[in-house]
């Protein structure tokens, strides 16, 4: 039985990433990187590092976990694992290194290995917004400040507004990666003494292997700054999956209902309420990502290890780095498959645009008969006020009002309360924001 629905029910392909026998195969692999070093330098025979390596192939993780439970130290079972299998080449298994050489630069690996995955689910899911934007960039529909109605927009906007915000957490994330890709051979303090005077070599060399960037100064860790970034970036990435799932669960209310998610056929939405059609995948979505925030407050905690570092990440670590990696791209894929089958409904645009009874069009009409010389800025900011209350208390149509007082003629009225000619540049916003 899984105790953690990232186990099952919120299961990715990143699971695979960072599960344990996928972090101890990483582990392995520094370690085979750290003999070459070695091996190269000629600190150890030619033919250690592919015995090690080939040993590596045959450590089991219940073998390493029989270890740890004796020794209670779970990155020395795996070198006592890896010994046991590499026969006389055993004696040069962790030569000169600490545990934090070998688990630090694992954990790079690892963070990047994610990000690129990540990368391409939302690479997908910014396709899916750019096909929207265009596809809707001329749907009216009325847009809403402090949940209120304000003047015409268009879907299209929302969608490009998402394009690029997507696009520009996409850039944090490849940003960050290159923050992470980072790893370190420099022992328990950072100066590398364990290693003599081939310190700075064994770095190099190790780092070069493995396709990382070597950490110029570190203590006994690489520094928290790092992950901390690439969670936060996460959040960020989240925190947008949050914004337009809202967004979704805000236009499917039944008093509004202008889209929604899609809903098969045999699907239920309550077990009392026959009727329901719940947004629940975009409440999921919701939900997930105080999550991934909460995460990126657990990583900036431990940026502030003590003195040359002490266990307090760790533990957390263990939890915070997979879990929230794999809740992102659950998110993602959720927000995918939400946003490819959308549902409009049209009449019910329509119907929202002309609910007020063309208040939404005072500011238009304002503009105008200060555009026309009819009245003063600030004179027809106070006309069109008045009028727009009466209005609203009266149950009244605006364009009758504006016409009965004679600020326009029926003919102008007409034509300024047609919202599908007050969206401005809307078109070629959408259509200039998807230019790659």
């Amino acid at each position: 039985m899984a105790v953690s629905p990232f186990e099952e029910r919120y299961k990715t392909e990143m699971n695979a990433v960072f599960d344990d026998e996928a972090k101890l195969r990483k582990w392995m692999v520094v370690e085979v990187a750290l003999a070459k070093a070695h091996a190269q330098l000629g600190n150890i025979p030619k033919d250690a590092p592919a015995r090690i390596a080939a040993a590596a192939e045959r450590v089991t993780p219940e073998r390493v976990a029989e270890v740890e439970e004796e020794i209670h130290h779970d990155l020395m079972a795996m070198v006592r694992a890896l010994t046991e299998q590499a026969g006389d080449a055993g004696r040069h298994v962790h030569l000169g290194a600490t545990s934090y050489d070998i688990e630090d630069t694992a954990t790079a690996l690892i963070f990047t290995e994610a990000i690129q995955l990540l990368e391409g689910r939302l690479s997908g899911l910014a396709s899916i917004l750019k096909k929207l934007a265009l596809q809707h960039k001329g749907t009216v529909c009325i847009g809403r400040t402090h949940g209120q109605h304000a003047v015409p927009t268009t879907y299209g906007m929302k969608f490009v507004l998402y394009y690029q915000e997507l696009k520009r957490n996409m850039e944090r994330l490849a940003e960050a990666k290159k923050r992470i890709a980072v790893g370190k051979m420099s022992g328990a303090v950072g100066t590398m003494a364990t290693f003599g005077k081939d310190g700075p070599k064994i770095q190099k060399l190790v780092m070069k292997e493995l396709g990382l960037v070597e950490a110029q100064v570190t203590n006994q860790v690489v520094q928290r700054d790092r992950h901390a970034e690439v969670l936060c970036a996460l959040a960020l990435t989240a925190a947008f999956m949050e914004k337009v799932a809202k967004e979704i669960r805000n236009l499917q209310r039944s008093e509004i209902c202008e889209i929604s998610e899609p809903f098969s056929a045999k699907q239920v939405g309550s077990s009392t309420m026959p009727q329901k059609r719940n947004p629940h995948k975009s409440e999921r979505i919701c939900s997930l990502a105080r999550l991934v925030r909460a995460n990126a407050a657990v990583a900036m905690e431990n940026i502030s290890l003590e003195h040359e570092r002490d266990l307090t990440n760790s533990a957390n670590e263990r939890v915070i780095f997979g879990e929230s990696f794999i809740c992102v791209d659950y998110m993602a894929l959720q927000m995918t498959r939400i946003l490819d089958g959308l549902v409009f409904y049209p009449e019910n645009i329509k119907r929202n645009l002309e609910l007020t009874n063309g208040l939404v069009m005072a500011e238009r009409v304002m503009i105008h008969l200060v555009e026309t010389g009819k009245l003063g800025r600030q004179d027809a900011h106070e006309a069109i006020r008045q009028l727009a209350q009466e209005a609203f208390s009266k149950n009244r149509h605006l364009r009758e009002l504006v016409v009965e007082r004679k600020l326009l003629t029926k003919k102008e009225a007409d034509e300024l309360f047609d919202y599908t000619t007050y969206i401005g540049h809307a078109k070629k916003i959408v259509e200039d924001a998807v230019k790659d």
